[in-house]
């Protein structure tokens, strides 16, 4: 009877492990609801969407914004009535907005390993600063010096931009400790964050000569975005220096 009894618990034990892998297949997988992500491959904003779902192996339908700098898709102004623009997570009935956002709610929505945002809440207010510091100072920061008019401006643009790189390389060097990451030995929130401006850091590099990273003022930040471009989760989705560029032509006309 003893016997009986261990092999009844360990049965039942063996049925709830199955049940907890099901789950946890299902929430990797989607199963709990269609997903689909309303995107333009030029985005770098859109990409942080890609990698987040990546990361979490999230199986979802990609629909590409085929002209998106002349016209907006039904579907995607149907999804996002307010600001009409890429990405758009499209999870059962709901639409997710906004690629921070939407990074969040996929950490969330898929709870299995691994984690974007960190679970300790100190460092998760400190992920989130820095996060939003990168689509405040640092994109003004980036289109101030592709929008300058003169020399004048753009130097002034550009030495607000050094600034803001700094303050970035600073934020490395704490919150890596000693890591590849941002988020450590692994890519969390503020790497998928500060991985939206290494494009057009490159296109804004490209047309002005200037390295804005550089080994002598950003050694972190220079070695992060090649380790953050070679990673898994980003270099499928990521375009190249020469695609930015092309597109950056094509975007502002410039020959």
């Amino acid at each position: 009877m003893l016997k009986n009894k261990k092999t009844d618990n360990s049965i039942s034990r063996d049925t709830t492990q199955i049940k907890k892998r099901q789950k946890t297949e299902m929430a990797q997988n989607g199963s709990n609801g269609t997903v689909k992500l309303i995107g333009t491959w030029s985005s770098p904003f859109a990409l942080r969407a890609r990698i987040a779902l990546h990361l979490k192996s999230v199986e979802y339908e990609y629909i590409e914004e085929a002209d998106v700098l002349n016209s907006k898709s039904d579907l995607l102004i149907k999804s996002n009535p307010i600001h009409k623009k890429v990405p758009v997570l499209i999870h059962g009935d709901d639409s997710i907005c906004e690629s921070l956002n939407i990074v969040q709610y996929v950490d969330e929505a898929w709870p299995s390993k691994p984690s974007i945002l960190p679970s300790n809440p100190k460092e998760r207010a400190s992920a989130r600063f820095w996060a939003h510091f990168v689509d405040g100072k640092g994109f003004e920061s980036i289109d101030a010096v592709a929008g300058a008019k003169d020399d004048a401006g753009r130097m002034a643009a550009a030495g607000n931009l050094m600034e803001s790189l700094a303050a970035l390389e600073e934020a490395f060097q704490k919150s890596s400790k000693g890591g590849e990451f941002f988020g450590g030995e692994n890519i969390g929130y503020v790497d998928i964050a500060c991985g939206a401006i290494v494009g057009p850091l490159s296109v804004i590099e490209a047309f002005s000569g200037v390295k804005f990273l550089s080994p002598d003022t950003t050694p972190g930040l220079v070695q992060w975005a090649e380790r953050f471009r070679a990673h898994e989760a980003v270099k499928l989705y990521m375009p190249t220096v020469a695609e930015f560029v092309e597109f950056a032509k094509q975007k502002f006309n410039v020959q």
